[in-house]
C-alpha cells in the first residue's frame, strides 16, 4: 500500500461500509481463544478500511490501531465505531508504519488487503515489530479457488465490462503492479517468512442481500469503485441498467448470497501458544 494507493478506492467508502458483508462470529471467537485476548493487547489492523475488523474486535483488547491510506475509510470507520474509544483510526501505509509510532504489537490483521503490500518485506518488518508469540492474521477471499461466486456475477460481469472494458483497472504505478504481478501464494509467503507457521481455516456463511445493496456493492470495489465510471451519470446508467437485469431474474428483489473467507494464521517457529 504505497501512497497512490489512496485513490484505489476513490468513492468507495460509504458503499464499503454500507455494502461489505464483515465476517462472521467464529472468526473473532477463534481469535481470542487462540491468542487468550483479555483487553490487554495491541492489535494492528492494517489496511483497515471502514472497520470490518477493528470494530467487532476492540471490546476484546487495549487498543486497536486501524490504519489504511483512504481518509475516507478512515472517516467512515469512525462513524460506524460510535462511541468505541480504543480505535485509533490513523492513516497509513505498509511501506511507512515507522511514522506511525506504534507500539510492541500482539497481533496484526490484515483482512483482505495482504496483496497491496510488499509481502515479503512487509513480514519481515512486522517481525520486529510483533511481540513473541505474537501472530500474523492473514484473511482472504477472491484470491483462493475455494472462494464463493456471487450467483449474480454472470449479470455483473459482462455489464461491467460493457462499461469499464474488458481489463480490470485496478489503481496506478508501483501499487498496481506489485497487485498484478503476484504469482506466489499467501501462503507461499507466509511459509518463507520468520512467521513460517501457519495455520489455514476456513469459514462459510451466507447472508440476505436485496437488489440495491448487489448495486451499491459493485462501487464498493477498487475496480468498480465510481471513479472509474468518470462521471456521475454512467454510474447512475450502470446502477439503472445493473438494477433491471437483476429484478428480471430476482422478482422478489432478494438473494442469497454464499460467502467464503480463509483465514492464514501465522505464527514464528516454536511457539505454541496458539492453539
Amino acid at each position: 500500500m504505497r501512497n497512490t494507493s489512496d485513490e484505489l478506492f476513490q468513492g468507495a467508502a460509504p458503499y464499503y461500509a454500507r455494502h461489505r458483508p464483515g465476517y462472521p462470529p467464529e472468526f473473532f471467537s477463534e481469535l481470542r481463544r487462540r491468542f487468550a485476548l483479555d483487553g490487554s493487547q495491541h492489535i494492528l489492523d492494517l489496511g483497515c478500511g471502514t472497520g470490518q475488523i477493528a470494530i467487532p474486535l476492540a471490546p476484546d483488547v487495549a487498543t486497536v490501531f486501524a490504519v489504511d491510506p483512504d481518509p475516507d475509510m478512515l472517516l467512515e470507520g469512525k462513524n460506524s465505531a460510535g462511541d468505541t474509544t480504543n480505535i485509533e483510526w490513523l492513516r497509513g501505509d505498509s511501506d511507512h508504519l515507522d511514522s506511525l509510532n506504534l507500539p510492541p504489537l500482539d497481533m496484526v490483521i490484515m483482512a483482505k488487503s495482504f496483496h497491496w503490500t510488499d509481502r515479503p518485506a512487509l513480514l519481515a518488518e512486522l517481525d520486529t515489530r510483533i511481540r513473541p508469540q505474537g501472530p500474523v492474521v492473514v484473511v482472504t477471499a477472491a484470491l483462493h479457488d475455494a472462494a464463493a461466486v456471487p450467483p449474480w456475477d454472470d449479470i455483473v460481469r459482462p455489464l461491467r465490462e460493457k462499461y469499464l472494458g474488458p481489463r480490470r483497472r485496478t489503481g496506478t504505478g508501483s501499487t498496481y503492479q506489485r497487485f498484478q504481478r503476484s504469482e506466489e501464494t499467501h501462503f507461499d509467503i507466509l511459509s518463507a517468512s520468520p512467521f513460517r507457521e501457519v495455520d489455514v481455516l476456513q469459514s462459510q456463511w451466507s447472508i440476505e442481500r436485496n437488489v440495491d445493496e448487489i448495486v451499491g456493492l459493485q462501487f464498493s470495489f477498487s475496480y468498480s469503485n465510481p471513479a472509474q465510471f468518470g462521471s456521475e451519470e454512467r454510474c447512475a446508467a450502470f446502477a439503472a441498467e445493473l438494477r433491471a437485469e437483476l429484478l428480471s431474474r430476482y422478482p422478489t428483489g432478494t438473494v442469497t448470497e454464499p460467502l467464503t473467507i480463509e483465514t492464514l494464521i501465522a505464527t514464528r517457529p516454536g511457539d505454541h501458544s496458539a492453539v
